[in-house]
């Protein structure tokens, strides 16, 4: 019987689409502007619950947010928030759905002076910050990184950016790599043999 590969403690091992998240990108650096502008949408989607929730829905909000592309989401009416709000495949949140919507246009908005990807990776120097946790309770919820990053994501008119949602968000896309030790992707993410 082959051996499990030791993952990150958060994993849950009885979900595949969790298991291929963890082993194919979170914590894989995303440069892309569109692609984080995504993975910023869903993190504060998450807000309040669980990361798996939000992966069994990504599809559908791809789908819904048509593919996140922000110009379209822009011009989404009360009548679309509305419809969204009834809809059962995505977090009928209408909070967050309204804040997609102002996320999008303060996206376009940075996105007249630079790229989202320039913008949110000055942060992190431009360059990931790999850390060397050995166990859970030393990887943080919250570091001076991202309070800057929601601070200013907040006066750029974003919302569901807080502090823990922005590190969550930097772990997810690769500034910050907070593969344990442990974690089979450790040495892959990190460039380490």
């Amino acid at each position: 019987m082959p051996t499990q590969q030791k993952r990150c403690f958060w994993v849950n091992l009885d979900n595949q689409l969790y298991i291929d998240y963890h082993d194919h990108e979170w914590g894989v650096p995303i440069y892309d502007d569109q692609k984080l502008f995504e993975m910023i949408i869903l993190e504060g989607a998450q807000a309040g619950l669980s990361w798996e929730t939000v992966l069994k829905k990504r599809k559908a909000y791809q789908k819904h947010f048509l593919n996140f592309d922000a110009h379209k989401i822009s011009k989404f009416t009360q009548k679309d928030i509305d419809k969204l709000c009834q809809n059962p495949e995505i977090i009928r949140n209408r909070l967050k759905i309204e804040s997609t919507i102002s996320n999008a246009k303060a996206f376009l908005k940075i996105k007249e002076t630079e790229s989202f990807s320039d913008f949110l990776w000055q942060f992190v120097d431009g360059k990931p910050i790999k850390n060397s946790w050995r166990q859970r309770g030393q990887v943080p919820a919250f570091t001076k990184e991202s309070d800057l990053m929601s601070k200013e994501l907040k006066k750029k008119g974003f919302r569901f950016v807080g502090s823990t949602i922005c590190y969550a968000f930097m772990q997810a896309v690769g500034m910050v790599s907070d593969h344990t030790i442990d974690c089979f992707r450790y040495t892959k993410v990190n460039g380490k043999k």
